[in-house]
C-alpha cells in the first residue's frame, strides 16, 4: 500500500497519545531535509497515559514491522505513513500523524 515516508521530524504517537521518537535513522537518505526511519529502529515512546482499570501498563518502546516493499535506506525498508507497528508491553499500535507530503513510496 503505497504511504508517505516518514522522516525524524515526523509526529508519531503510540494509540494512548504518548509521543515516540525513533532511535535510530538513516545517516545517508534525506527527504525534506530530515533522515528517514528504517523498520529496524525501535521507537522510544514518552508520555503514554494507557491505564487499563488500576493497572498501569503504559507504551515502552514501539517497533514497526512492515515498511516499504520497494524503497530501503542502509539496505533496511523505510517506514511509510501506512506502516504497521507494535507497541510494548501492551500491544497496541503506533500511528504517524504528521510526515512530510512530497515523498511517498510503496
Amino acid at each position: 500500500m503505497p504511504g508517505t515516508i516518514v522522516h525524524l521530524g515526523a509526529t508519531v504517537i503510540c494509540t494512548h497519545g504518548g509521543q515516540a521518537t525513533p532511535t535510530l535513522v538513516s545517516p545517508f537518505v534525506f527527504v525534506n531535509g530530515q533522515a528517514v526511519t528504517t523498520i529496524t529502529a525501535p521507537y522510544m515512546i514518552a508520555g503514554c497515559l494507557f491505564t487499563p482499570g488500576s493497572a498501569v501498563v503504559p507504551c515502552v518502546t514501539g517497533q514497526w514491522l512492515v515498511g516499504s516493499a520497494f524503497v530501503l535506506a542502509s539496505g533496511q525498508p523505510v517506514v511509510l505513513n501506512v506502516s504497521t507497528s507494535i507497541c510494548t508491553p501492551n500491544g497496541t499500535p503506533m500511528n504517524v500523524l504528521v510526515t512530510q507530503p512530497f515523498v511517498s513510496a510503496s
